[in-house]
């Protein structure tokens, strides 16, 4: 592979929903401090959302991940091998070279390149490069110059010397993303294309809670593949609630995903609601109307039934814990229990960070 040149983010500019758009995207990712769960570096490769290769400091050596990618010959996993060595070293000298260059001495510090292509049902084909440092910004390509800007000051130096004649870096890019990356992609997609294109319908439930005037609804989708949805709530048949609040799209453990989407409405007496739902697996998207439910009649009777139980075990006990204390005894006091929280540690978001400073 080239020179480790700056990483690309690979950001998934959505067509529409229905479109058999792929991508194959790389993440480089190195940290200062490693811990559970963490390497000091991870190279690891995606095509669409699906994960199909992983090298990392701990194993050091490029893994599949997916099935379809097991069919690549033993030269193919020594060759990502060899790759994933030369760039573990370079991005651990990266890390160490950004923090001299933020006067940093210590903590806990993150490097990330993401590069990769995109290709769009119609034949057109994007490209994209961006860099991180600590979850900010720290380089961009621009693909219309196809030369590096810089989103922090720390990162002139980098960009001047990407982008001078000798180098030329957003070049030899430009040739990896429109030729190398795209070459590769077009032949995952057809190794794994029953994988990649199966068609799961999503399953929609909707629910919605009143609160101090104003309704909550909540629309859950889920059960859904390929990943790519498109969810909103519609009143009165119109896209006119600014407001959502949504949750990222989810793995599940059988390799679907799902989604929620809620709104805070206030609702009106002849307003109706809906969540619209859009995925490629459906001949027409879907329009769920939410009803209110109406009161059951055995509410009532249940809820003072409830009470009254309620009422008469207080009764019990305190009667129990009367006679206990006349009769001389005393509940010993015990300390509170020991409660040692586990230290959770959160994964590298890897759709940031930078890479070859």
């Amino acid at each position: 592979m080239m020179k480790m040149f700056p990483l690309i983010v690979l950001l998934l500019h959505s067509s529409a929903v229905y479109s058999d758009s792929h991508s194959l995207r790389y993440y480089h990712t190195v940290v200062s401090a490693p811990g559970p769960g963490i390497p000091e570096y991870s190279y690891v490769g995606y095509v669409d959302d699906q994960e199909i290769t992983n090298y990392n400091s701990v194993s050091r050596r490029m893994l599949p991940r997916a099935e379809w990618i097991k069919k690549e010959e033993p030269e193919y996993w020594e060759r990502e091998t060899q790759i994933g060595k030369g760039a573990e070293a370079v991005f651990r000298h990266n890390v160490r070279t950004l923090m001299e260059r933020f006067n940093q001495t210590g903590g806990f510090h993150s490097v990330q390149w993401m590069i990769g292509c995109e290709l769009d049902d119609d034949g057109s084909i994007r490209g994209y490069d961006q860099h991180r440092y600590d979850g900010g910004e720290f380089i961009a390509l621009d693909t219309q110059t196809w030369t590096y800007t810089a989103t922090m000051s720390q990162a002139l130096i980098t960009t001047q010397r990407w982008n001078s004649p000798e180098e030329r870096a957003g070049e030899t890019v430009r040739n990896y993303l429109e030729n190398i990356c795209m070459e590769g992609l077009k032949k995952y997609v057809e190794n794994g294309r029953e994988e990649l294109e199966r068609r799961v319908r999503p399953t929609v439930k909707v629910s919605g809670q009143h609160k101090d005037g104003t309704l909550m609804l909540h629309c859950q989708v889920y059960g859904f593949h390929p990943r790519r949805v498109d969810v909103k709530w519609m009143k009165n048949g119109v896209d006119d609630i600014p407001t959502y609040e949504t949750t990222h799209v989810l793995p599940n453990p059988d390799g679907t995903y799902q989604i929620r989407v809620s709104a805070d409405v206030m609702p009106g007496e002849d307003d109706s609601y809906s969540c619209y739902v859009d995925h490629s697996s459906l001949g027409a998207p879907l329009n769920i109307v939410w009803e209110p439910e109406p009161p059951s009649s055995w509410v009532t009777p249940v809820a003072v039934a409830v009470v009254v139980v309620a009422l008469l075990v207080a009764a019990v006990v305190g009667f129990l814990l009367y006679s206990r204390n006349k009769a001389g005894y005393r509940t010993a006091s015990k300390p509170d229990k020991f409660s040692s929280g586990i230290q959770q540690f959160s994964p590298i978001n890897l759709s940031l960070f930078p890479c070859v400073i």
